[in-house]
């Protein structure tokens, strides 16, 4: 039911938000750096709970569409800062109200206590499972 539901909702907000050519993990990374301003890709990864190596390949492609800027951290060669960039932020702004769109129908049908009652549940589950030995990172 999880994977299907899951489904429903790349469906959902691929059809409120195809016109902008973002994946929803783009746009994860994407509300991540907003609400960041900078930060590693390692930190990134951890913030939307993907690997490394995902990661890393979203943002070479937010980067080659100017929607993200990756310097190496001068403090450390081996890694990259990510920050929008003003196309980025710009492309954020208009999709959001979309992105919002897609939540809301993903959740159509529910009434408020049972929305709050699906997230408190999906919740208690993301944080029992955070330290049991998954392929998912652990968040902070």
């Amino acid at each position: 039911m999880i994977r299907r539901l899951h489904q429903i909702h790349v469906a959902l907000f691929q059809q409120a938000c195809g016109q902008f050519e973002v994946t929803p993990l783009q746009y994860s990374l994407l509300s991540a750096l907003a609400a960041r301003k900078t930060a590693d890709q390692t930190t990134l990864a951890a913030d939307i709970a993907l690997d490394r190596t995902t990661t890393t390949g979203a943002l070479k492609r937010l980067e080659a569409r100017n929607l993200i800027e990756r310097p190496i951290n001068t403090a450390d060669r081996r890694a990259r800062l990510c920050r929008l960039t003003r196309s980025g932020a710009a492309l954020l702004a208009r999709i959001e109200g979309a992105a919002r769109d897609a939540h809301e129908a993903t959740l159509q049908g529910l009434s408020d206590r049972e929305r709050t009652q699906l997230i408190a549940m999906m919740q208690r589950i993301v944080d029992r499972n955070a330290n049991q030995d998954t392929s998912a990172p652990v968040l902070e």
